[in-house]
């Protein structure tokens, strides 16, 4: 029977900054186009973290039943470490699952955009269809694309629209940046279980591309919204506050290029979710202090 701590462990907490990014950067582009709409942020922000926590659990769920997960390296595994039994960790996750369903329903009625009805729906389905269900596209190396479209796009630009309406320019290159950090996230967790993924035929981008190209496209991913906020100082010179997380790349990609494996990864893991919060932060209040300039 797994604790409470082993619980939250499971539900991987260093993964949040994924869930919490495109918020931030959704909600600063609202505001900069004269929006404030706190309560609608609040919700958004529930619907991420539900989203994010509920395919953690699922992902746990699913990659347990296979046997994906007996041999992995890095976070708590609640069914493949036998803490919890498949039926109680596939519960936890489509609790998380009817969580983002609540709050995104009300957030769709206090805007009245139901057509995001259809877009939170495809998000669930994603959630879990990523490890889930008989063909799961994680499987299939298209786990990169699933994280760029959902947290980053959708997360972003669906923030913007229910509380500002239509999303002008710098959201959508906000929500590219934040697409694309988010992917590194995934790209680091995918390269430290190379190996693994492989001998149980878990094919993601990682393995397909394999090690050495890998590493390459993890700091392409890494540097490349850095290029996005120079570009976005043109329209909004605030936004360069994101350059001052800068730093916090340096740290990640050297050791990512100079070929740390197994553990080692794990720090680079959690370095790329506090690089992707950084940026997002910087960005998202350059976005709001543009309505200032």
């Amino acid at each position: 029977m797994a604790t409470l701590a082993q619980w939250v462990e499971g539900a991987r907490p260093r993964t949040l900054p994924t869930a919490v990014s495109p918020v931030l950067v959704g909600t600063g582009a609202a505001i900069g186009s004269g929006t404030v709409e706190i309560g609608r942020a609040v919700l958004a922000l529930v619907v991420s973290v539900a989203l994010v926590i509920g395919v953690n659990f699922a992902n746990d769920y699913s990659d347990g039943i296979r046997g994906t997960d007996d041999e992995r390296v890095g976070p708590l595994r609640l069914v493949g470490s036998k803490l919890a039994s498949p039926v109680a960790v596939r519960n936890a996750a489509l609790v998380c699952f009817s969580i983002a369903a609540l709050a995104g329903l009300t957030l769709v009625s206090l805007s009245r955009t139901w057509w995001m009805i259809a877009v939170g729906a495809v998000c669930i389905a994603g959630a879990w269809f990523y490890t889930g269900g008989r063909k799961p596209y994680g499987y299939a190396g298209l786990g990169e694309v699933a994280v760029f479209v959902f947290f980053g796009l959708v997360g972003v630009l669906g923030t913007v629209v229910t509380q500002s309406g239509t999303p002008g320019a710098l959201a959508i290159v906000g929500a590219v940046g934040v697409g694309l950090l988010t992917c590194a996230v995934l790209v680091a967790n995918n390269l430290r279980d190379i190996a693994g993924d492989e001998v149980v035929g878990k094919r993601t981008l990682a393995v397909v591309l394999g090690d050495r190209e890998t590493r390459r496209f993890y700091a392409a991913l890494v540097l490349l919204p850095f290029l996005l906020t120079l570009g976005m100082a043109v329209l909004s010179w605030p936004v360069l506050l994101g350059l001052l997380a800068l730093p916090l790349a340096i740290g990640p990609v050297r050791r990512v290029m100079a070929g740390a494996e197994g553990r080692k990864l794990i720090r680079v893991l959690r370095d790329t979710g506090l690089l992707l919060l950084a940026w997002s932060a910087g960005t998202g209040i350059g976005l709001a202090l543009g309505l200032l300039v």
